[in-house]
Formats: C-alpha cells, sequence, structure tokens
C-alpha cells in the first residue's frame, strides 16, 4: 500500500481515537476510510477492529492510572463483554445485519435525545435499577455481541446503561465504559486474529495512532468532565444515525421511503 495513504489513514485513526475516548463512534470514520482505501471488507472489518482496540485500551488504561476504575466492582464486566465479543465476531457472518442496522439508529437518536434533555445526567442521582455486578452478568455480553457483529455506537450504548439503569456518575460510568468497550474489542480481535485477516502493518500504524489520541481524548474528558462529554456523545450518536440510515440496504429507509 502506498506510504502516503497509509499515513493518512494512521491521521483518520488518531482523530478517531480521540474522539472515540470521549464518546465513542471512531468506528464511523476509520472503517470506511479504510474502504475507501481498497482493503477487502473482510480485512478491513479485522484491521479495523485491531486499531480500535488500540484507541479502547489506552481510554481505559487512563482512567485506570487516575484510579477511575474499581477493578472488584468490574470483575464480571472484563471477561463477560470479551466473550461477547468474540461471539459476535464469530457470529458476523451468520447474522442478517440489516435489522441491526435498522434497529441502532433508532436506538442512538434516543440516546441523543436522553443526553440532550436529561438535566441531571451523571450525577449520580439516578435510581439505581441494577447492581454494576448484575449489569456485568446480563447487559454487558449482550453489548459485546453487537460489538462483534456491528459495533456502531456501543460506547454510547454502555454509557446510557451505566447512567441509566445503574445510577452511576459521569466519570464513573465513562471508566467502566471504556473498560467494557475495551474488552469487547479484544474479545472480536482474537477471533479476527485466528481468522488471518488483519493487514499487520497497516493495523500497527494505525493502532499506535489510534493509541496516542485516544490518551490525548481520554484526558480532555476527564478534564473538562461532562459539559464536553454530553455534547459530544450527542453530536457522534446522531452522526451514527444518519451514516447508518443512509445506506442503500437499511430496511427502515426503504421503509420511510415507501411511507413518503
Amino acid at each position: 500500500m502506498n506510504a502516503d495513504v497509509v499515513w493518512i489513514l494512521a491521521t483518520v485513526a488518531f482523530g478517531a481515537g480521540f474522539f472515540d475516548a470521549i464518546a465513542g463512534g471512531g468506528g464511523l470514520v476509520t472503517l470506511p476510510a479504510l474502504l475507501l482505501a481498497g482493503l477487502d471488507p473482510v480485512a478491513a472489518l479485522g484491521t479495523n477492529k485491531f486499531q480500535a482496540a488500540a484507541a479502547t485500551v489506552s481510554a481505559a488504561s487512563t482512567f485506570a492510572r487516575k484510579r477511575l476504575i474499581d477493578w472488584h466492582e468490574a470483575r464480571w464486566l472484563v471477561p463477560l463483554a470479551m466473550l461477547g465479543g468474540a461471539g459476535g465476531a464469530l457470529l458476523v457472518s451468520r447474522v442478517d445485519r440489516q435489522w441491526l442496522e435498522a434497529a441502532v439508529p433508532v436506538l442512538l437518536i434516543g440516546v441523543a435525545v436522553y443526553f440532550g434533555c436529561s438535566p441531571a445526567i451523571g450525577h449520580g442521582r439516578g435510581r439505581q435499577r441494577l447492581s454494576v455486578a448484575l449489569f456485568s452478568l446480563t447487559v454487558a455480553p449482550l453489548l459485546g455481541i453487537y460489538d462483534g457483529i456491528l459495533g456502531p455506537g456501543v460506547g454510547a450504548f454502555f454509557m446510557i446503561g451505566w447512567l441509566l439503569l445503574c445510577g452511576l456518575p459521569m466519570v464513573r460510568a465513562m471508566g467502566l465504559t471504556k473498560l467494557g468497550n475495551a474488552a469487547s474489542n479484544t474479545g472480536a480481535l482474537a477471533v479476527f486474529m485466528a481468522k488471518g485477516v488483519i493487514i499487520w502493518p497497516l493495523a500497527l500504524t494505525m493502532a499506535v495512532a489510534a493509541f496516542a489520541g485516544a490518551q490525548l481524548g481520554a484526558r480532555c474528558a476527564l478534564r473538562v468532565g461532562p459539559s464536553l462529554v454530553r455534547p459530544m456523545v450527542v453530536v457522534v450518536c446522531c452522526a451514527l444515525a444518519v451514516k447508518l440510515l443512509s445506506a442503500p440496504a437499511n430496511p427502515l429507509r426503504a421503509l420511510l421511503a415507501g411511507a413518503g
């Protein structure tokens, strides 16, 4: 591959890692960039998952160094999200993704509305419907499966789960979100590695850039807090919804067109 293209993709990965560390959605940029560079779709998925794993591990490590992750509390999150991610990657060729692509934009718009309109979100005053352990045992594996099959918005779904179902403060929810996302990415990555579909020179270059971008993004998120995270989540969720709805094969788009 041309060296200029590699450096362009590395720059894209840096920016995606930065935004992904704050609000998720980095794959919205990196996967189409890899496809535009001429990669086979399966190779693009595997290569993208490697750099995405680097970004999420980088962000999670920043929260861990700041002692914002309770490892005892998260003891079930990592293995179960990882298993979910691996399971989703194994199912990726067997599941009809069209209906996921139809449902996810609706969910993303709901997340954006909730983040934009809820005045008390992230202040730890929400009602606790699930404990962190129960969320890790039930919801996290399902989000991991989704991440392995499709992936857009999984960070936002983790975040809304910790805030709405567990009633956690924003910073604590962010740390667990990055940890869960890193685990699901790593699980899916293990499957893609076993299949031998990753283009390693490109994947390693993008991973270094994504790692650096995620370090910067995580520091910005910690320094500025909810005033940065909330609008970023709203923007990213809306962008992801528009991106998925614009896909020609999306059943929801066809339904809306028929209704019009």
